[in-house]
């Protein structure tokens, strides 16, 4: 039976889709922070997974720099002590500085290189996406959420260009991502931590600007684990899983 330990990682993939990434474990104090999935080829973390609870979120002074990922070879990663040229694309974190600055060891971690992929800034990752953290933030405060952040280049079966850009600190160019995904999970369980029930919604956006409310982009995990060809959540017990994984509703995954 499963319990609450490590709900929040998915599956790799069975069809070596990604063969030069690696998944990589955060850990700070002996405590695990968060789960990357990094492609090396591309210097492209495809996912991240982690736990959220209030301890975790406080106020502590946004780290004015970024660092290596200490877990990864240097050579493997892109310098992104400064952000892109341009503009419209920034530094967009997988896991949130606001999802850490409660410890600060967890909140440094969250400025490693591998934590950031080029998101379109100005009404995307300032506005819905930052709405979108801030919602599943504020459900984290009163109850231990697991949160699922990637990206994608294509859906499973689509052919979607992919274009570069360079961040200014290095020589080496890395792709956009055209898609950016939030997957969440709460679960209850017994007096003896065994998972009874679930629930889950996720989230699906184009790279881009937007001018609505996040949750208008509200899909399930199932339609993510088709899009993508992960497969998220695979430590719940398989009945709660399949059942929980259907739903799409904001509001049903608020209420439950």
């Amino acid at each position: 039976m499963a319990s609450e330990s490590w709900l929040e990682l998915p599956a790799q993939r069975s069809d070596n889709a990604y063969p030069n990434a690696i998944e990589c474990k955060v850990e700070y104090g002996g405590e695990r922070n968060y789960t990357i999935f990094y492609d090396k080829s591309t210097y492209t973390t495809m996912w991240v997974a982690y736990p959220l609870e209030a301890e975790h979120m406080g106020s502590l002074s946004r780290p004015n720099s970024w660092d290596y990922n200490p877990e990864i070879d240097e050579e493997y990663q892109v310098n992104l002590d400064s952000s892109y040229s341009g503009g419209t694309y920034s530094r967009g974190h997988l896991i949130p500085n606001a999802s850490r600055n409660g410890i600060r060891g967890m909140q440094l971690q969250t400025f490693y290189y591998t934590n950031s992929v080029p998101q379109w800034q100005t009404r995307f990752n300032d506005g819905i996406w930052n709405s979108l953290e801030q919602a599943i933030q504020s459900i984290g405060q009163s109850e231990k959420v697991y949160v699922v952040t990637g990206v994608a280049f294509s859906k499973v079966g689509e052919n979607k260009s992919i274009s570069y850009i360079k961040p200014a600190s290095d020589t080496r160019s890395v792709p956009i991502p055209n898609y950016f995904y939030k997957l969440v999970l709460k679960v209850t369980t017994n007096s003896s931590g065994v998972v009874t029930s679930a629930s889950t919604v996720g989230f699906w956006y184009e790279n881009r600007e937007y001018n609505d409310k996040f949750y208008n982009y509200t899909v399930s995990v199932d339609q993510v684990e088709a899009w993508t060809g992960f497969d998220f959540f695979p430590n719940l017990p398989d009945g709660v899983e399949a059942t929980a994984e259907k739903n799409s509703s904001w509001d049903t995954f608020q209420a439950y």
